[in-house]
């Protein structure tokens, strides 16, 4: 029998189609992301190592600084004496370590202190006399937090220009419509002083009040209390600045309050118009060190300071030289025993160096 026939061979399958090759732009889109990537990932890695050196640095100057006001109270005991003292009288660490770290050599304990009160004495700026105010004359606006003696403290100032000048050259203005009473206290003020009250609840009304009151030698404007951490700060010194009239804002500090209580304030309130500040409830403080500090390092004109209640004879001119020595002498005996000398050099070196204080004059 014949052979069969071998199988035909199947036909070889089609060839997958291959895809085209890639365009010039998609090889361009390709190299852009692939380089964006890679300069993401180097820049995160360069940020995580300049973060870990400064980590490192921090740790090392601060250790440095430790060292080094270790070897300073062996050295110099004299001066941990005068950190002791400006830190019972109120004053904050990094004031009290710039001017230790300037005291002339060869001094006393007693001897470095008076330097030391007489330096704060010359930086502390206060207003010389009542004539850039009372006689000079204007509108000043009283500004500050809840509380702080805003409404009191316009009413002593009124009372001063109303025995300077007489009722008519005065005029009083509220913007408090918030607090119950508030409006009711100054107008109680403003009878006995004989002097006509105005209420005004906008930006609008104060440029209308301020207007018809132009005549007037001084315009005293008690503002609603504000927290320094509210956007009604910002709110309240743009209705004053945009009140048609240069109005000289007097910032009221509260010397009962913490340090870093007063500093928020001032940072909040600071800016164009801030003329200076009033110090009030000294009768109130334990001591007083922390504000005269807040004054000294914002360098703050200080108009007057407030020492109780009564209107106008608690309202006094600040006298520098009294109010350093005062601070000294209220001091708070917790501070005495609150550091021991091994924890003064880690206190020192936390202290964070203020840039303004390079501005501190010293001669």
């Amino acid at each position: 029998a014949a052979a069969p026939a071998p199988a035909p061979t199947p036909a070889p399958a089609p060839a997958p189609h291959i895809q085209s090759a890639l365009s010039a732009d998609q090889i361009a889109a390709m190299v852009k992301a692939a380089v964006s990537s890679a300069k993401e990932s180097a820049a995160a890695e360069m940020s995580g190592m300049m973060s870990e050196i400064r980590a490192m640095r921090g740790m090392m100057e601060t250790q440095l600084a430790e060292l080094s006001w270790g070897a300073t109270q062996a050295r110099e005991p004299q001066k941990t004496a005068v950190l002791r003292e400006m830190l019972a009288a109120g004053f904050s660490a990094s004031l009290a370590r710039y001017l230790i770290e300037k005291l002339p050599a060869n001094r006393d304990a007693a001897d470095s202190l008076r330097w030391i009160k007489t330096v704060l004495t010359r930086n502390l700026q206060a207003m010389a006399n009542e004539d850039a105010l009372i006689d000079q004359g204007g509108v000043f606006a009283l500004v500050g937090p809840t509380g702080v003696g805003k409404t009191t403290s316009t009413a002593k100032l009124a009372a001063r220009c109303v025995m300077r000048h007489g009722p008519d050259k005065l005029a009083l203005i509220t913007t408090d419509a918030y607090r119950i009473g508030a409006h009711e206290q100054l107008r109680i003020y403003g009878k006995i002083l004989g002097v006509m009250v105005h209420s005004v609840k906008d930006e609008a009304d104060l440029r209308i009040a301020l207007k018809e009151l132009k005549n007037k030698h001084t315009v005293l404007i008690d503002t609603v209390g504000v927290s320094q951490r509210d956007q009604m700060v910002t709110e309240q010194v743009s209705m004053l600045q945009g009140a048609g009239a240069h109005v000289k804002r007097l910032l009221c500090l509260n010397a009962t309050a913490t340090q870093e209580t007063l500093s928020e304030v001032v940072r909040a309130y600071q800016g164009s118009g801030l003329a200076g500040c009033i110090m009030t409830k000294l009768d109130e403080a334990a001591a007083i060190g922390n504000a005269l500090d807040v004054v000294i390092r914002h360098k703050l004109n200080l108009f007057y300071v407030s020492n109780g209640q009564r209107v106008p004879e608690d309202l006094h001119l600040a006298d520098p030289a009294y109010l350093i020595d005062r601070a000294f002498k209220l001091k708070r005996d917790i501070v005495n025993t609150q550091y021991q000398d091994a924890e003064l050099p880690l206190l020192m070196s936390n202290a964070a160096q203020d840039h303004g204080m390079r501005e501190v004059h010293l001669g």
